[in-house]
């Protein structure tokens, strides 16, 4: 898929750099003496590890995003006090369903893990078994999802997991005809760019058919209002990740939904031992974390921070405006990454370097800087698509200040490539 191209590309990209960094970098040798600091030492100093500014977006290869400083805060508030994990999750639970207006709601290992635990749940309901047949006995069970083909993705691996078996269609009439005596939920993707069959007959179909349906929308805010447009809509569950633009904890996500597969999800999950999700562990630190995030979130506001991702993206676009040949354009993806991006077109015979040789350039410096993926690619991640003479800045997650360092660091490199 064109998707898992581009990251695969990225991700070997990275990992070269990283080989760099280890180089270059080295970590202080055995025996040094620990300086104490009053807010934590810098182990990344400490490592050797490279510190970049992100102007890509929210992957999880470059860590995902930076929580914002009260979740930061309240993570180490949790860490001081041991809790019992069940009234902990159970009451996490409970708030953020208040809070996002749905049924039930759970903390999970990201949203990938909130797949396989969601996939696990509607097993368990559809088959009336209990949680130990996930994954090795659900061959002689009812295993089937039904998903569409343009639906296919890198990560429904995560359903695969619980030993279920994906049944493809692509047609409505494809999808009617697809529910058996076997079918245990229908999934839908829902930033895929592709696809003939709309949530809400995918929803329509599946309930006539008393079949749960899971929608993925781990990317999928902004806006705010998403965390319950879906499960308003009729999904029996839905999945999104934390540290994406909720800006919680990377290692954690939200699994939203019906009561009792929240339940069903969460037997199956850490801390229990004969689940599938017993690997999934979430710490106390990031269940509050989840929660502190979702609190500073829904205290934002879409337009001021559609707003300010504009501002970064129009500061950037003016500091490189008197470089010959380069056009520049702010786009916003329609439903994952829903945030403004600039794009910069130019002509290569004009500025002699390319997208992808510019991105190495930053990537390579210091400090060092890495683009969207997309850069200098026809095939670009979800919503966002460039080609061979485009940069793709994703200003969303730039500190303050860096949109600045990131200007002047393309100006630098574009400059010198200038043909007289």
């Amino acid at each position: 898929m064109k998707l898992g191209a581009t990251r695969r590309n990225f991700f070997r990209q990275a990992s070269n750099a990283l080989a760099i960094a280890r180089v270059a970098t080295a970590p202080g040798e055995a025996g040094e003496t620990p300086q104490p600091q009053e807010h934590g030492e810098d182990y990344y100093d400490k490592l050797g590890v490279t510190k970049i500014i992100n102007a890509a977006g929210t992957y999880t290869i470059l860590t995902a995003s930076i929580m914002p400083p009260p979740v930061q805060a309240a993570i180490a508030q949790a860490a001081k006090n041991p809790v019992r994990l069940l009234e902990l999750q159970t009451k996490a639970g409970e708030y953020l369903a208040r809070k996002l207006r749905c049924d039930a709601a759970m903390v999970t290992s990201g949203a990938s893990g909130a797949l396989t635990l969601g996939t696990a749940a509607c097993i368990d309901a559809m088959n009336n078994a209990p949680i130990q047949t996930v994954p090795a006995q659900v061959g002689r069970l009812k295993n089937e999802v039904i998903i569409q083909k343009a639906h296919r993705y890198g990560y429904d691996h995560a359903i695969e997991n619980c030993g279920c078996r994906l049944v493809e269609v692509e047609t409505l009439a494809d999808y009617e005809r697809a529910f058996t005596a076997k079918t245990v939920m229908a999934h839908f993707f829902n930033a895929a760019e592709e696809g003939q069959i709309s949530r809400e007959d995918w929803i329509r179909v599946a309930h006539q058919n008393r079949i749960p349906c899971f929608n993925d929308a781990a990317a999928d805010v902004p806006p705010i209002s998403n965390l319950w447009n879906y499960t308003k809509m009729g999904f029996d569950l839905v999945t999104f990740s934390g540290g994406k633009g909720i800006r919680g904890p990377q290692n954690a996500g939200l699994l939203l939904g019906r009561k009792d597969l929240i339940a069903a999800a969460a037997a199956t999950n850490n801390p229990f031992d004969e689940g599938v999700g017993r690997g999934m562990k979430v710490a106390k630190e990031q269940i509050v974390g989840m929660v502190a995030a979702i609190d500073w979130f829904l205290q934002q506001s879409d337009d001021a921070m559609q707003a300010e991702f504009r501002r970064r993206a129009e500061m950037i676009a003016e500091g490189l405006r008197d470089i010959p040949a380069i056009t520049s354009r702010i786009l916003v993806p329609e439903i994952a990454n829903h945030v403004p991006h600039l794009f910069l077109t130019y002509d290569q015979q004009r500025v002699r370097i390319s997208p992808l040789q510019v991105a190495e350039h930053l990537r390579k410096g210091s400090p060092a800087i890495e683009l969207n993926p997309s850069t200098g690619r026809r095939e670009g991640s979800k919503g966002i698509q460039s080609d061979e003479n485009t940069i793709v800045v994703g200003v969303w997650m730039l500190q303050p200040g860096e949109d600045r360092i990131v200007a002047s660091r393309l100006r630098e490199v574009l400059s010198k490539a200038v043909q007289a």
